[in-house]
């Protein structure tokens, strides 16, 4: 099999490592020499380019699988909009008709719930915030050019809670060892999903035979702010946290919604090594290279 990684980062290097095991040549995006380099070293074929400009993507291959899983890099002169909407298009553009199977990494800030409701992939899709809307806007773009009978591939939409896992998404350690009060509060509804977990839902997808058009990827249980850092400050030996209720946090808006996993589960057929945070976040703890070296 030939694979296609469009964003091959902490995510998508794990996808590859899944596919390179298996015998699938894996070919990835880069825009840098650095990361190029880096690829090669990992047994991927690195192909250099930018979603942001349509040229530089003429060399993709044809492949069985496109998984586009792109970042956003806040040093770069791109917005997220060029990024996400009319970088994705560009990727659609090359490939949409020259690949099987066509995987887009959105995200669960689709969701504008704001009151502790339950929400699935029937949800109204809805954000109030910038970053959200963008997301819709992507996946419409997916849904928009796999409407046609004529296109080879078959596409489906993966809506990411948030990813943890070694060295990721462990954020505010050193708050919580220097008891500093947290911004924002402490009774917000947090959904996540191990990058391990992420993976194996792709590499799924990748196989089965039939896709929904939608994923919800989060685990099985989302956990409160507070619960979620009292776990993390035992893991790292620091003292029980404190929350600033009447701070403003980047992290604490948008939060207060539960996802439901149900059809990840059912009808996929994922099962979770990693199905609430009790189990995930001590492993990407004790995992944690930056942690072991303090």
């Amino acid at each position: 099999m030939r694979r296609l990684i469009v964003g091959c980062g902490y995510l998508g290097r794990r996808v590859a490592a899944r596919w390179r095991t298996a015998g699938d040549d894996v070919f990835a995006l880069t825009r840098s020499e650095q990361n190029a380099a880096e690829l090669r070293a990992l047994g991927i074929s690195p192909i250099p380019g930018d979603v942001t400009d349509a040229a530089s993507l003429q060399s993709l291959p044809e492949c069985d699988t496109v998984l586009h899983a792109v970042g956003f890099d806040r040093s770069a002169a791109a917005s997220k909009r060029e990024v996400y909407v009319d970088g994705l298009s560009n990727v659609l553009n090359q490939m949409a008709a020259r690949c099987d199977r066509f995987i887009h990494i959105s995200s669960t800030s689709v969701y504008g719930q704001q009151d502790g409701e339950w929400v699935d992939e029937e949800s109204a899709a809805e954000s109030a915030t910038e970053s959200g809307e963008i997301c819709i806007a992507a996946e419409q773009l997916v849904r928009d050019r796999y409407s046609s009978a004529a296109v080879k591939g078959q596409e489906t939409v993966l809506r990411l809670s948030g990813i943890y896992g070694p060295d990721r998404l462990l954020s505010r350690i050193d708050a919580l060892k220097n008891a500093q009060p947290l911004p924002g509060p402490e009774d917000g509804w947090l959904n996540l999903i191990h990058v391990d977990d992420a993976a194996e839902t792709i590499v799924t997808c990748a196989e089965s035979k039939s896709l929904a058009a939608v994923y919800l990827v989060s685990d099985d249980r989302p956990i409160l702010r507070g619960e979620y850092y009292r776990l993390l400050a035992k893991l790292v030996n620091a003292p029980q946290p404190t929350f600033d209720s009447d701070a403003v946090a980047r992290h604490s808006r948008g939060i207060n919604k539960r996802c439901r996993n149900r059809r990840l589960r059912e009808q996929l057929g994922v099962a979770l090594r990693f199905p609430d945070i009790e189990t995930g976040l001590t492993h990407a703890v004790n995992a944690s290279e930056i942690l072991q070296a303090e």
